[in-house]
């Protein structure tokens, strides 16, 4: 075998130089490359639904809240005694305004015919009978009543006086009240609104052992309004004292005296209103000018002032 210097030579540089690239390329792979990173978002837990608060938690940017419920009411007990004891001087209109009850009830309840005939020392049933309801909204039948006190000397017998029916009595239509909000009188069931009777100031306060009432002065001719919505359950002139008188029966607690008057504008058994006009300011029975009103609770005379609106 022939020996060529220059081809040996070229081979081994061939040699040597791919080993070289061996290496290279061994190389390459031996190195780690490192994964591309990618930026993504960090997952995150949704957020809760917003829970609504309870119905009567109060709204902490309004501070409003659900309101209270109304509260529970109980029926007044009735502390009347269920008769009455017929004295000299007394008729039905006043026997009536001192029970708290419309003459025409106790005249039924008694089996009365002639409601100007009762006897000193009669036994008279002044409460309604069990399981009956006093109607205070339901117009009757009106009939003339003489409002004459009883003359003992005549076993009791009506004496000779004026009419128990007013002249020139009309219905009147509702006009504004004199005051503004009116407290509630509550009698289980039943409310009460109150308004002032007249505009006038007051001039002599309630006293109940004399004047069982309120004075509010004014000039003749000023309005009387109903302080409360009832019934009609007295206009004439027959109660001594009292001049030409109203009075309203509102629920079977309450009922109002409007004495004095100049003229009457209701009738007997008229449903009226809390502030509608029921007669005009006069000095009948009085030495001046003024409105005499009362409210009576179960028959007895209380403060007005307690009831009505403030001014």
């Amino acid at each position: 075998m022939t020996f060529k210097p220059g081809r040996l030579a070229l081979s081994t540089t061939a040699r040597w130089a791919a080993a070289g690239l061996l290496a290279l390329l061994a190389g390459c792979r031996s190195t780690p490359h490192a994964a591309p990173v990618e930026d993504r978002p960090s997952a995150r837990a949704p957020a809760p639904h917003p829970v609504a608060p309870p119905a009567s938690a109060p709204d902490a940017a309004h501070g409003a809240s659900t309101p209270p419920p109304p509260p529970v009411t109980t029926p007044l007990a009735d502390t009347r005694s269920p008769t009455y004891v017929v004295k000299p001087g007394d008729t039905l209109m006043r026997i009536g305004l001192d029970t708290g009850q419309s003459w025409r009830d106790i005249a039924r309840w008694n089996n009365i015919d002639n409601p100007n005939v009762i006897e000193v020392g009669q036994v008279l049933k002044v409460l309604a009978p069990a399981g009956e309801t006093v109607a205070t909204t339901k117009p009757l039948t009106p009939t003339k009543l003489e409002g004459r006190p009883l003359d003992a000397k005549t076993g009791g017998l009506p004496a000779s006086g004026a009419s128990g029916a007013a002249a020139g009595v009309a219905a009147a239509s509702p006009a504004p009240t004199p005051s503004g909000a009116a407290p509630v009188a509550r009698d289980g069931d039943d409310e009460l609104q109150w308004a002032w009777p007249a505009a006038g100031g007051v001039t002599s306060p309630f006293d109940e052992t004399r004047s069982k009432g309120l004075a509010i002065g004014g000039k003749a001719g000023d309005a009387v309004f109903a302080a409360a919505d009832g019934r009609v359950v007295y206009a004439g002139s027959g109660l001594r004292g009292y001049g030409n008188l109203v009075i309203v029966k509102h629920n079977a607690t309450y009922l109002t005296a409007y004495a004095h008057n100049q003229v009457l504008l209701v009738k007997e058994d008229q449903i009226v209103k809390r502030g509608q006009k029921i007669a005009e300011m006069g000095a009948t029975d009085t030495d001046k000018v003024q409105l005499h009103f009362e409210i009576r609770r179960q028959g007895k005379p209380i403060d007005p002032a307690k009831l009505l609106p403030a001014r």
